[in-house]
């Protein structure tokens, strides 16, 4: 596809994924997509994270239809359970409890919409990570320090979340905080956007 100017829109209010994607120096907007992130009945974690990454993108783009649109989402996979953010300490506290001594696998996906161009593209990456056998104590003291409420599986790896894991895998360093760049941009290729 030939290098085109459109508008570039995050679809997202992210702090984190607004963070990342400026490190590409592209300018770009952000927009709130207004999307169910409900999971649907036996849906996977991996099929919910491109679900709505796609359904972001979509929202966002039936309003900005010139604009080339990127929607994103992360579900913590525990075991084929998905794990949205947990909202508050209890359900955080929670959350941890369960992830302590086990693998997590977090699933992020990205997508790129530009409904005049037609263009449509999702990728997944997936991150193996394995937590520590953490106390409680532990696990409260991390909470009362960072309050991650707002992160999928209840810990920032770039943050002092990092300090609750054993090893991280994977082959997109960024999609673990919430925006696969090296999928992004080359999605955003695909689509026309010179990075």
């Amino acid at each position: 596809m030939p290098t085109i100017s459109r508008p570039l829109i995050l679809g997202s209010t992210s702090r984190y994924r607004h963070e990342l994607l400026s490190r590409l120096r592209l300018p770009f907007d952000v927009v709130a997509p207004d999307v169910d992130e409900t999971p649907q009945p036996h849906e996977t974690p991996r099929a919910l994270a491109c679900r709505l990454a796609l359904a972001k993108a979509q929202a966002v783009a039936n309003l900005h239809p010139q604009a080339v649109v990127i929607g994103s989402d992360q579900v913590a996979d525990l075991a084929g359970e998905p794990l949205g953010k947990p909202g508050n300490h209890a359900r955080a506290v929670e959350q941890l409890q369960r992830m302590r001594g086990q693998t997590v696998v977090f699933q992020t996906a990205v997508a790129v919409v530009c409904l005049s161009t037609g263009f449509t593209q999702c990728e997944l990456a997936s991150v193996e990570v394995k937590f520590r056998d953490l106390s409680d104590a532990e696990i409260q003291a991390y909470l009362l320090a960072e309050q991650p409420y707002d992160c999928a599986g209840s810990a920032k790896s770039e943050g002092l979340g990092i300090s609750l894991l054993d090893a991280i895998a994977n082959d997109d360093p960024t999609a673990l905080v919430g925006l696969p760049l090296i999928r992004t941009c080359r999605l955003l290729r695909a689509a026309g956007v010179q990075v």
